[in-house]
């Protein structure tokens, strides 16, 4: 299987691409219809959630800028 790539964008989705599965609370499988590319809603306004439909632009700030976690809890 392909590794999968997150990418969290300035202001708005975070972008999966590669090979993947979404499902549902209930384990249902998303119909994707071949994409290898989706967007994620990080900013709650999308009519299309858990996908983005670009609701956030002019209503969302984030600088997506990588940094470290705190050491994972034993």
């Amino acid at each position: 299987m392909a590794k999968t790539k997150i990418t969290v964008n300035n202001n708005g989705s975070l972008r999966i691409e590669g090979e993947m599965e979404v499902v549902d609370k209930n384990g249902n499988a998303y119909d994707l219809a071949g994409r290898e590319i989706v967007f994620f809603c990080r900013c709650g306004l999308s009519k299309n959630k858990p996908f983005c439909d670009g609701a956030h632009n002019g209503h969302f700030e984030h600088d997506a800028v990588a940094f470290a976690l705190p050491p994972k809890k034993q």
